[in-house]
């Protein structure tokens, strides 16, 4: 946890009302958590936390870039995240939530580490299907799409109802 300690908050110290925190994320973040899908990150969270008496407020905001590959084409592409959470730390003796948004510390904490829940907001933005924006608006030019467009059924064999690659299926009887 040595190369996380920066996103622990020693809150113990801290008058109630607002403060702010700056949080640079880069390559180094994410091999922590063994995670290696993204070639470049860029990225800056900014965290508010709003100290009161009994319980903690966090607002987290996640703004930049990651380089991610394409899941049809395989070429790096920059995508854009922008992702906010708020997460409410209240403190006592049962440290279980059934929410995603508390967080109960136990009594007599001083600190909070804030790495986790930065690392699940990054990877909830990124999405299950990663598709390059030139494939979309057809600008890009690959030898991967090149060959599945070669590889696609023709516009006269989909009409009949009949896929092409099934025609071979049909010798073995």
């Amino acid at each position: 946890m040595e190369t996380l300690k920066e996103f622990t908050i020693p809150f113990v110290g801290l008058k109630d009302g607002k403060h702010n925190f700056n949080f640079p994320i880069d390559n180094k973040f994410f091999a922590h958590f063994e995670y290696y899908d993204f070639d470049q990150v860029q990225l800056e969270t900014k965290l508010v936390l709003d100290k009161k008496s009994t319980f903690l407020e966090l607002s987290l905001d996640v703004q930049g870039k990651v380089t991610i590959p394409c899941d049809v084409s395989t070429e790096l592409f920059d995508f854009s995240i922008d992702s906010q959470f708020d997460l409410l730390v209240k403190f006592g003796s049962n440290t279980e939530s059934n929410s995603d948004e508390i967080v109960i510390l136990p009594e007599g904490s001083y600190q909070i580490n804030v790495a986790q829940y930065i690392y699940e907001l990054i990877i909830l933005a990124i999405p299950l299907k990663r598709i390059h924006p030139g494939i979309e608006d057809g600008t890009l030019q690959s030898e991967i799409i090149n060959k599945l467009r070669e590889l696609e059924p023709k516009e006269e064999n989909l009409n009949l109802g009949v896929d092409p690659r099934w025609n071979k299926l049909k010798d073995l009887i």
